[in-house]
């Protein structure tokens, strides 16, 4: 005769939901996006002023790739294409012309906010 398990004990609303734990996550990354966030909002800043520097272009740009990835993982999508908007245009100033720069900024900006 097969031995008979008892029921699990563990009920659905005892276990931690996936989005309980992607905002989690999130409070946790928050300050570290917003730092990402700060650094391409300086380097849009000074490239629309025409005085990016090279440590500003590469701060910036290295921001936007890691934001890219982060908040595809929050499900921000929209996010994950305005940074890499950014990311291209800060590492070939050909790709878009500077003065977009700060606009896609405070669209990622809203973006960030809108997840909360």
């Amino acid at each position: 005769m097969p031995s008979q398990h008892p029921p699990s004990t563990v009920t659905p609303s005892a276990a931690p939901s996936m989005s309980d734990a992607l905002n989690k996550l999130w409070t946790k990354f928050l300050p570290e996006i917003q730092n990402r966030l700060a650094l391409m909002e300086a380097a849009a800043k000074s490239s629309a002023a025409g005085q990016l520097t090279e440590e500003q272009r590469s701060a910036g740009h290295a921001a936007a790739h890691k934001m890219a990835g982060t908040l595809g993982t929050f499900g921000l999508h929209r996010g994950t294409e305005l940074a890499r908007q950014v990311e291209h245009a800060l590492e070939d100033p050909a790709v878009l012309p500077t003065a977009d720069l700060p606009a896609l900024t405070n669209e990622l900006r809203a973006v960030i906010h809108s997840r909360g």
